[in-house]
């Protein structure tokens, strides 16, 4: 009789060691099962919401702050009527500043503003050319950066169709090996 209590307690302790096992079993599979047919982590490319603009960038040593874009019309009255300009579509002025972020000068004509680009891709050139007489005196663009000095404004104007949205402009700069380093920052178009 003796032997016969010392079993059953025994006999139950091992089934309280295999429902532990098998609960402990059981739990593994079901989070491994869960986990699987979690959603995978939000891709920033498949979001449908559009990225945040950016509107300052810095290469290399040079910070670009977009400071305006103003939609012009379609046409600019100059001081002499030989000196207008007109348009089927629309002027744009945009203004972008660079500032040195290194410790030593930046020479002349290192840094730019290019081009504009819309969301469909379209490129648009700056007519500074045509609109010298819209310019300020002097022209910024490219000057030379000293380090921690106050930001430099450079300003172009473009000719863009009036369709187009969600522009950008190119910001361009070269390094000491003449290695040309770019990107876009977006506009903020005002009228």
């Amino acid at each position: 009789m003796k032997n016969q209590k010392g079993q059953i307690s025994r006999t139950l302790i091992i089934i309280a060691i295999v429902w532990l096992v098998l609960i402990v079993v059981i739990f593994f599979i079901i989070n491994a099962t869960v986990s699987r047919k979690k959603a995978p982590a939000e891709n920033p490319a498949e979001n449908n919401e559009p990225p945040a603009p950016v509107y300052e960038k810095t290469l290399g040593d040079i910070r670009f702050i977009f400071q305006s874009a103003v939609d012009m019309g379609g046409y600019l009255k100059g001081s002499y009527s030989y000196d207008d300009l007109k348009t089927t579509e629309r002027f744009i002025k945009v203004t972008v500043a660079a500032q040195n972020k290194g410790k030593t000068n930046i020479p002349q004509f290192i840094w730019d503003i290019g081009n504009i680009v819309d969301s469909e891709g379209r490129n648009f050139v700056s007519i500074n050319e045509r609109a010298y007489n819209f310019l300020p005196r002097p022209d910024l663009c490219g000057a030379l950066l000293k380090p921690e000095f106050d930001p430099i404004p450079c300003v172009k104007f473009y000719e863009v169709s009036k369709i187009s949205s969600g522009l950008k402009v190119q910001i361009t700069t070269e390094d000491q090996n003449n290695k040309k380093q770019k990107d876009f920052i977006d506009l903020l178009v005002t009228r």
